[in-house]
């Protein structure tokens, strides 16, 4: 197996991108495996390490059809769906609590008190 190049901070060639450059280019490693890294020194740490992927090899990134659009908001709804109260809370759950603010925490609001009561009273 050979090893990696390895450039410095700022000095990897054309034709190499980080995964966040090729997304920005809208596109994607497609399969290949890593072609390079970039290390950035610090100090008394190990350095950062951020892996390089050749923009010649890279495929586009494949388009959002309705089904992953509905998979997507389906999700992203069971993330904000209370298992207590089973309540759209607004906002993701934090996995920290497992429920919404007004269930894990319902004595310490003051009556009336907004993050307590929104959603849970009828709009």
């Amino acid at each position: 197996m050979a090893a990696l190049p390895v450039y410095r901070w700022r000095l990897a060639p054309d034709g190499y991108a980080t995964y966040r450059q090729l997304r920005a280019l809208g596109l994607r490693p497609g399969g290949q495996a890593v072609a390079a890294q970039v290390e950035r020194p610090r100090r008394k740490r190990p350095p950062l390490v951020a892996y390089l992927y050749r923009i010649d090899q890279a495929k586009p990134v494949r388009a959002m059809t309705p089904a992953r659009w509905a998979a997507l908001a389906k999700a992203n709804a069971a993330r904000r769906t209370c298992p207590a109260c089973r309540r759209d809370a607004g906002y993701v759950i934090p996995p920290s609590l497992g429920m919404c603010s007004a269930c894990a925490f319902p004595d310490n609001a003051p009556e009336g008190a907004s993050w307590n009561s929104f959603p849970h009273t009828a709009h």
